[in-house]
């Protein structure tokens, strides 16, 4: 049941995603008077539509996206410069003018959106990433002020490790020694309130007091069943690793691991789900934006290394891109993930997490400016507006609108890579999926 809840607030998510997206074009569109022909969530073969006054609403089979036809983005050619090429482009560029001039209804050319002043057209086109946005941050607000953020570790000690295991080692041979902890004779449950007298409040604060003391006895007070005892511990030394503050593993110049020398006391934390402040959700949303849009301006380099690895030339990474596919198999592991402690609530917000994820990857990838993207349709405006002022400036006549039907050849071509990328993505995701478990 857990499942079928998890996979149901993704999917519906989504649909509900892409249908407000798209409210964010239309709305504004019909607020400054362009006429929208159609709204439809999905593409494909219509599952269900109905026609308004002047638009027809409706759900495609194939829940990838979806669109609004908004009537005349295209300048009919009288009103921009000649096109002096010849050949398919030339061809390609008048058939994609026409057919936008035959969506103008016989008297509503004042109504078509190239007669949109600059700032308006930016409007109707950033609408729509700008809703992904909003989601993304309403979303991860909701999630961390109402359920909170899990992992986080107490005082309270989840498990006593036997002994101190070689460095770079997780399990306990026969030749290594005891741990301080089990020698203390700390155990799981107990609740550590003070180290050598001090009170102490959070597990870093701990685990820092003892690392900066190997092979100095201290003094833990802990409760134990609502009853406080007094135990004895010395840390013993143990290399690991050094980590820098973002959590990564810092090497030297030859890509050596660099290590530390800290007190161990062999002991593991509970965790617990704490409940976050509202700023939080926007904080995160403005942590994801940035590295989204790192991955956004790498993404060539991230293609690459995922077709090596689709064809066994490299291992693929945890961080690596995924596309529809290994989307699905994440989603699915964590949906089935059967864990103590982990049930409905843990999974829908989950769910919720990597659809606010994804609204914010839609609003980082709508931006791009090439066409048929939003962001190069806001390019265009914006590049309209320029020549707007710059004509006014000079006292000359408000210059033609930019010629959309001429960035058609870029369009295909854009359209040509994001669907051999997709091809790419879905067949690693095949051979070579990304697992989180």
């Amino acid at each position: 049941m857990a499942e079928v809840i998890g996979w149901g607030v993704l999917v519906l998510g989504l649909l509900v995603s892409i249908a407000l997206h798209e409210l964010g074009h239309m709305i504004p569109a019909k607020r400054f008077g362009v006429r929208v022909s159609e709204y439809f969530v999905g593409f494909g073969p219509t599952l269900w539509s109905r026609r308004g006054r002047e638009t027809e609403y409706g759900v495609k089979a194939i829940p990838l996206g979806g669109y609004v036809r908004l009537v005349g983005m295209i300048p009919p050619e009288d009103r921009v410069k000649p096109v002096r090429s010849t050949g398919r482009l030339a061809r390609l560029i008048a058939d994609t003018r026409e057919a936008s001039v035959e969506e103008i209804p016989e008297g509503e050319d004042h109504r078509a959106f190239y007669h949109l002043t600059w700032w308006r057209k930016v409007i109707v086109m950033m609408g729509g990433p700008l809703v992904n946005l909003v989601l993304a941050a309403l979303i991860f607000t909701g999630v961390l002020f109402f359920v909170g953020t899990p992992g986080n570790p107490t005082l309270t000690v989840a498990q006593v490790t036997d002994c101190v295991p070689a460095a770079g080692a997780a399990v306990c041979t026969a030749g290594d020694p005891a741990s301080p902890a089990s020698q203390a004779g700390l155990e799981a449950g107990d609740t550590i309130t003070a180290v050598d007298g001090t009170p102490v409040a959070e597990w870093t604060e701990l685990t820092t007091y003892v690392a900066d003391r190997p092979g100095t006895p201290i003094t833990l007070t802990v409760d134990r069943d609502g009853a406080t005892e007094t135990l004895t511990l010395t840390p013993a030394l143990r290399e690991r690793a050094v980590y820098d503050d973002a959590g990564e593993v810092v090497t030297d110049a030859s890509g050596a691991i660099l290590t530390e020398e800290v007190g161990y006391m062999g002991i593991a934390p509970t965790a617990e789900t704490v409940r976050q402040g509202l700023g939080a959700g926007v904080a995160l949303t403005g942590e994801y934006l940035a590295r989204t849009a790192e991955v956004v301006v790498t993404l060539p380099e991230h293609v690459y290394h995922v077709a090596r690895a689709a064809v066994g030339l490299e291992e693929r990474s945890q961080e690596s891109i995924m596309g529809v596919v290994g989307v699905g198999r994440v989603t699915a592991e964590i949906s089935a993930a059967d864990v103590e402690g982990y049930g409905i609530g843990e999974k829908v917000a989950d769910m919720l997490m990597v659809l606010g994820g994804l609204n914010l990857a839609l609003f980082v990838f709508n931006m791009i400016p090439l066409v048929p993207l939003d962001g190069g349709h806001v390019a265009s405006a914006l590049w309209q507006g320029i020549k707007n002022g710059w004509a006014r400036v000079r006292g000359l006549p408000r210059p033609a609108p930019v010629d959309v039907a001429r960035m058609m050849p870029l369009a295909y071509g854009v359209f040509g890579l994001l669907l051999v990328m997709g091809l790419i993505l879905i067949y690693a995701d095949i051979v070579a999926p990304v697992s989180i478990l």
